[in-house]
């Protein structure tokens, strides 16, 4: 019995999900591994704070002094972990792995389904998805991708598995179906695939900005494909529609300041971008353009070649002419190369389609290397465009030999945990410290959250930084040659420990805190493992993070002027830690409120050793109190003379409360467009 189109794809998608789960099983169930080195243990912590702390703390009083959550990372994979923990009890780290490697096998067949969407061909649409599953092209043009690599392990897994990128390959995985739908709401102008095309767009900016980065790409170049073929003023509607929505369901996160914050903290994770790389672009899109109007005016039937070649030639651009040429637009596009592969595939895919079809130009460009040597006949020529192709496809698949037989074998488990020095270092704190903040490096750094809720000056992937000092402070703490501006950045901001790994450390990044003989014997060590690691104390007054400081010396203090100031940072030091003699109690209500307890005399204040927002709120005998920052960023409390009892509170921004407004919008809008679609089908 012959099957309906629609019933052919999702058969075949389910075979190609089985077919890529298949040879990456045993990561849907793996815990701890080998990588202990992988940025994938932020992802674990993060959510692992989520389950414990459902269903939307607002702050986050772990990280950077501070921050609101909601900044620190998109909301889909640390919300999808969560919950897969919380229903299933799965451990974080394993509902991590289940969560990517679930989304990463959807991905395969994904791009099936883009490929059956634009080529319209069964055949190219299981090939380009096998090729995804198991090859790089990248490989061929990128020597360290290829030396790391292995036995030819696709970029995609190797990058998901080794270096923990679960979000981006979960957005890249999305992000064929977004255009699939894209491209059939674009061409059928149907409003079901406006509304299925809005809701993957929001997914993949849901789980990753660099993913959103490339579908920002992708969607300008099939926007363009459609319009130089087609030049019909209708599809308007749906290409305004789909990023109108997809922006509403995200509305409630995704608010303007976030753009602000996460832009500002672009310079810690990227080089910044060379001025003649933009003229570069430039000339590239008119040249594409021009080209491309030329080629594919008014020609329907070259939409998908327009738009797989506009693809090839763009992200061509940015990753290899970085890698060649130091080209840089923005962000680091090394973390594009799974984009690159997934379009070079199309790309060899759509020249091996115009071989096999055998069009009048594929026979004319054979033609004229046979008849060099002898007359020709069409039939000839056909027959020699099929083999080359063939010859081409089975070579490229005879490399994937080596992955096939290891692609269950690109990372092993861990077999006890509780022995890495990650584990032991915040065990320890847990037991004996669990309301201190402290400051850790290398690996420690990572998963420090991973096990249980531990306050700490950095945090997990310099995103999110609210208060600056979190990450200026790092570049003496870690890598200064003397103890003493260390210290004192530690006392300004707050932290009770450091933790010191030495030479011999089992850390993956133990050289990340340089000459780490200068703390021994000025401050005392709280524990050492005898292993190379090691906690130092760090000299405060008073164990809770709040003070009674002067205001008028407080107010006269500033930021260091660089990182060694010594000079600045002891008198703010000094206002901190050698102020009035009334101390302090702190007491955390949740994630989003605190209750202090002082007693102020007159031209005293009181200090929060905590990032200052202007959504946080103070309250004492039912009157609102004043806060504003101060030199590092921390809240100031203002209160009059006397006893207090003071609630301090995180309050949604305004903005966050137009957002959830627009989001449901959005979501009235979707349920309409289907509506329209099933009515639509019905007649």
């Amino acid at each position: 019995m012959k099957l309906s189109r629609r019933r052919e794809m999702l058969l075949d998608g389910f075979l190609l999900f089985v077919f890529t789960a298949v040879l990456v099983g045993p990561y849907f169930k793996v815990k701890f591994t080998d990588k202990w080195g992988s940025i994938e243990s932020t992802f674990i912590s993060d959510a692992r704070y989520l389950a414990a702390h459902w269903p939307h703390p607002q702050w986050q009083p772990l990280w950077y002094m501070g921050t609101r959550f909601d900044y620190i990372y998109p909301p889909a994979l640390r919300y999808g972990t969560a919950a897969i923990s919380k229903v299933t009890g799965f451990w974080p780290v394993k509902a991590y792995h289940f969560y990517t490697i679930f989304f990463y096998c959807v991905g395969i067949a994904g791009v099936y389904l883009l490929i059956r969407a634009g080529a319209r061909s069964r055949g190219a649409a299981w090939l380009g998805a096998a090729a995804t599953a198991l090859m790089s092209p990248s490989l061929l043009f990128l020597k360290y991708m290829r030396i790391d690599s292995g036995p030819l392990v696709p970029v995609r897994l190797g990058v998901l598995i080794r270096y923990g990128e679960g979000p981006h390959m979960t957005a890249l995985a999305l992000i064929p179906i977004a255009l699939a739908f894209t491209w059939r709401a674009l061409e059928k102008r149907r409003p079901g695939s406006v509304a299925l095309a809005a809701i993957f767009c929001a997914a993949v900016v849901s789980n990753n900005f660099y993913g959103a980065t490339a579908l920002t790409v992708f969607y300008a170049v099939v926007l363009w494909s459609f319009w130089v073929t087609r030049r019909d003023l209708r599809m308007a509607r749906a290409a305004i529609a789909i990023p109108a929505l997809a922006y509403g369901l995200t509305a409630f996160w995704l608010v303007p300041s976030y753009f602000r914050i996460t832009v500002h903290n672009m310079q810690y994770v990227s080089e910044p971008p060379n001025a003649w790389s933009f003229g570069v672009a430039g000339l590239v899109a008119a040249a594409f353009a021009f080209a491309s109007y030329r080629w594919a005016r008014n020609r329907p039937e070259r939409t998908w070649p327009v738009f797989v070649a506009g693809c090839v030639v763009f992200f061509s651009l940015d990753v290899l002419g970085n890698y060649y040429f130091n080209f840089r637009v923005a962000g680091e596009p090394g973390r594009l190369i799974p984009e690159l592969d997934m379009v070079l595939i199309l790309g060899v895919l759509a020249v091996l389609e115009w071989l096999w079809r055998r069009p009048v130009g594929a026979e004319r460009v054979v033609a004229v290397i046979v008849e060099v040597r002898r007359p020709y006949t069409i039939a000839s020529v056909r027959h020699v465009a099929r083999v080359v192709a063939a010859i081409v496809v089975v070579a490229a698949f005879a490399t994937t030999i080596g992955y096939i037989r290891h692609s269950r074998e690109v990372s092993v488990p861990w077999p006890n945990y509780t022995a890495r020095v990650e584990y032991r270092i915040t065990d320890w704190l847990w037991k004996n410290m669990p309301d201190a903040r402290v400051s850790p490096s290398g690996s420690v750094r990572f998963w420090f959250d991973a096990w249980h809720d531990l306050a700490q000056l950095g945090g997990g992937s310099e995103q999110g930084i609210l208060n600056t000092m979190a990450q200026e402070s790092q570049w003496e703490i870690t890598g200064g040659s003397t103890s003493q501006p260390a210290i004192l950045w530690l006392q300004a901001l707050g932290v009770d420990v450091m933790y010191v790994p030495g030479p011999n450390s089992e850390d993956n990044y133990k050289k990340d805190v340089q000459h780490p003989e200068r703390f021994a014997g000025v401050t005392p060590p709280l524990y050492e493992d005898g292993q190379g690691n090691a906690l130092y104390r760090i000299p405060r007054r008073y164990p809770a993070r709040a003070r009674v400081v002067e205001a008028a010396r407080l107010g006269a203090r500033r930021p260091p002027r660089f990182t060694y100031d010594e000079e600045y940072l002891r008198a703010y030091v000094d206002v901190v830690e050698n102020g009035p003699n009334s101390p302090v109690t702190l007491e955390r209500q949740g994630t989003d409120a605190m209750l202090l307890r002082a007693s102020l005399s007159t031209g005293q204040v009181i200090l929060v050793q905590e990032t200052y927002d202007p959504a946080w709120q103070a309250w004492s005998n039912g009157q609102r109190l004043p806060i504003h920052a101060e030199a590092m960023g921390f809240m100031v409390v203002e209160a009059p003379p006397g006893e207090h009892q003071i609630r301090l509170a995180f309050v949604m921004p305004a903005e966050n409360r137009v957002g959830w407004v627009l989001t449901a919008i959005s979501l009235l809008l979707l349920a309409a467009l289907a509506a329209q679609g099933m009515r639509a089908r019905k007649h």
